[in-house]
């Protein structure tokens, strides 16, 4: 395993982190007797296995319906000072709520502290507002901080970059767990604005939100050869050393597999990405038209600037994605999230293009005369049955 020091926390992390999401029995909580064996041995056999392969730092979240529970039952069997424990804890109005939360993420996973107490979902003003008001929560943070129950303070962020680098800009955490691969690198600014704060980086669920890389297209996988798309993606963000951890959303304990195969190619980075990134490019500039390739998103508006709040650089992102990679299943899953995502995944599908004039609002885009019918061409592409959060699944 590779490490690297976790900005100002100095944790050694591994580049590798085993995320929480995939592995637990149920999205909403049950009485520990509820669990079935299997679901618990397969997760207990997981945690096994990404601490034999050097992967100590185990992330969850009370949101995460059992998982918290079931890592109650395993975590306690190793050397405690060995992991790097990370739970997450939604803002709430009330602080004493999330300080009730928290106690209980403590007492489902039968440990004296945490390392890292993320605030989960710090996503727009509200829930920041939440967070650093006198009195919020990150207060109560700060003293379970002083109780010796939270290591270090960080936040989790499905929020636009504007709203990730003003809270990272308040100085007041140690570390950030956002969204930055290959096929969406919006959030640049925001990491390094976490590197002039010394903060530590984390990649939020690269192969899944990175593209559902684990089931790639037949055209993903022959224009990242000879690498995966799932190792190339891997290779990509760590060749950035201001990148300190990518989540593993491991299921079972071979999900590790693959992705370790790129810890031997990460000091040959330069040497084995620029073929594969110019070959991306170039199928992208072939399939869409350099011109789109280059200034498609040029002053396009925010979705809450837009008739019917339609999210049209989300849509149009994704209908790139579609039509240059073949990633049709993926845009089809994060485009039928809009209108059922809330602050997660804001805005809304184009399915009412015929009742809005988005005219203005692209006034100062270059392709504003054909982003309506590409608008409506992604819509008949990618529509489908509306998908829940997974949370709320």
């Amino acid at each position: 395993m590779l490490y690297r020091r976790f900005g100002r926390t100095e944790l050694q992390m591994p580049v590798f982190s085993c995320g929480g999401m995939r592995y637990q029995f149920k999205w909403q909580d049950v009485p520990n007797n509820e669990i079935p064996a299997d679901s618990q041995a397969n997760l207990e056999a997981t945690i096994r296995r990404s601490v034999e392969v050097g992967i100590n730092h185990i992330e969850t979240a009370r949101g995460y319906g059992t998982s918290e529970m079931q890592l109650g039952r395993v975590l306690p069997q190793f050397p405690r000072e060995k992991l790097i424990v990370q739970t997450k804890i939604s803002p709430q109005e009330d602080a004493k709520e999330f300080r009730e939360t928290f106690e209980q993420s403590l007492k489902n996973l039968q440990l004296d502290y945490v390392d890292l107490l993320g605030l989960h979902g710090i996503n727009h003003a509200e829930s920041l507002d939440y967070s650093i008001r006198p009195g919020g929560c990150l207060e109560v943070a700060q003293q379970l901080q002083a109780e010796g129950k939270v290591r270090f303070i960080g936040f989790s962020t499905h929020g636009s970059t504007d709203t990730i680098v003003q809270t990272i800009n308040t100085n007041l955490f140690d570390y950030v767990n956002l969204h930055w691969y290959y096929i969406n690198q919006w959030n640049w600014a925001a990491i390094e604005a976490a590197k002039r704060h010394d903060m530590g980086v984390f990649i939020i669920s690269p192969s899944n939100k990175g593209g559902l890389l684990y089931e790639p297209p037949q055209k993903l996988v022959n224009l990242c050869a000879p690498l995966s798309p799932m190792v190339f993606n891997d290779l990509f963000c760590l060749s950035h050393q201001e990148v300190h951890t990518l989540s593993v959303g491991a299921a079972k304990p071979q999900d590790f597999d693959e992705h370790l195969k790129t810890l031997e190619l990460v000091d040959r980075a330069s040497e084995i990405l620029p073929p594969i990134l110019a070959r991306l490019e170039e199928e992208a500039i072939a399939t869409l038209g350099e011109d789109w390739v280059k200034s498609w998103e040029t002053n396009l508006p925010t979705f809450d600037q837009t008739p019917g709040e339609v999210n049209i650089r989300v849509i149009l992102w994704l209908r790139n994605l579609a039509i240059a990679y073949h990633l049709v299943d993926y845009a089809k899953m994060r485009y039928n999230l809009l209108g059922n995502g809330g602050h997660w995944f804001p805005g809304n599908k184009a399915d009412r293009l015929d009742e809005l004039n988005l005219q203005q609002c692209l006034a100062r885009n270059p392709y504003a005369d054909k982003i309506p019918q590409f608008l409506e061409q992604a819509h008949q592409m990618l529509a489908g049955e509306a998908v829940k959060r997974l949370s709320k699944t």
